[in-house]
């Protein structure tokens, strides 16, 4: 996929340039170590024809409190750092796009701290991430690191090593997506996604603590309370999980895309009769700006 050409235009550190000319430190601890936080965020083309981007607040907020949980200095403004991503889309001509902040270290070889950061923010068309078909699914034998070794709760660059190798081992083996379990053997999250399963009418989601607590997770809850379907968050194990009558993935890049089956085993439901299937709906329209959720 090419991401940028000659005339892409990104934001950087306060200016707008081209991509293709843009450079950066080769000595910085975010090349070296993974140090940096970064965010996911979708735009959409609106039902009225405008570009609108979705919970644009909430992601330069958590992108400033992942740089914080990382002790990296931050001095930018969410509501200028919007602006600057609104300008990004329209200098690039881009609706349906994703969008990709990346606060980063300057030159330092050592650990101690910087007195600054940087920032980019590129974007790119985007449609379905992965796809319209069910997800075949496996387990990996990657799991989450412990939480007590990491700022769990901050997207961090360098945590996503962990799902990059989960990702390719499960596509290696012929999987659509993989599906990491936490230290202690309970289902934890996708790659870049969160796991909701239905069972009885209800659906049951990780609890945060060993999991990314998603924005995309929180919308779904939300939609939930509108739609009065019952939400527990619980720890469970694949065995369980297996047992269920559906499943889904939630993220930004992914939306919500339901499961065909984990380790080879159907979830007997069909999407199209599940409750992951109406929040996939629901969530379209809201990103969208199509309709108002109604309650039943």
């Amino acid at each position: 996929m090419a991401y940028y050409h000659d005339n892409t235009i990104i934001y950087l550190n306060g200016t707008f340039v081209k991509a293709a000319e843009a450079t950066t430190d080769y000595y910085s601890q975010s090349l070296h170590y993974g140090y940096a936080v970064f965010e996911g965020i979708r735009s959409y083309k609106t039902t009225n024809g405008e570009t609108k981007i979705f919970k644009a607040k909430e992601h330069y907020d958590r992108l400033k409190n992942s740089a914080v949980a990382l002790n990296m200095p931050y001095s930018w403004d969410t509501d200028e750092l919007i602006e600057a991503t609104y300008e990004v889309l329209a200098k690039n001509n881009l609706q349906n796009a994703y969008i990709r902040p990346v606060v980063y270290a300057p030159a330092n070889m050592s650990f101690n701290p910087n007195n600054e950061s940087y920032i980019m923010i590129a974007a790119w068309e985007m449609g379905l991430f992965l796809g319209e078909k069910l997800l075949r699914v496996m387990t990996s034998s990657f799991q989450r690191p412990n939480p007590k070794g990491f700022r769990i709760e901050a997207k961090a660059s360098g945590h996503y090593v962990n799902s990059i190798l989960a990702s390719q081992e499960a596509k290696a083996k012929g999987f659509d997506e993989a599906l990491l379990t936490d230290m202690n053997d309970y289902v934890a999250e996708g790659p870049g996604a969160n796991v909701f399963f239905e069972k009885n009418g209800k659906l049951v989601t990780p609890p945060t603590g060993n999991i990314l607590p998603g924005i995309t997770r929180a919308t779904v809850m939300e939609i939930c309370a509108e739609m009065n379907i019952p939400v527990e968050e619980r720890l469970f194990t694949t065995d369980e999980l297996k047992q269920a009558d559906a499943a889904f993935f939630c993220g930004t890049a992914a939306e919500v895309i339901g499961w065909q089956s984990l380790d080879e085993a159907l979830f007997p439901k069909n999407w199209n009769d599940t409750l992951g299937r109406k929040i996939q709906l629901a969530y379209k329209e809201r990103v969208t700006e199509a309709t108002m959720i109604q309650t039943k």
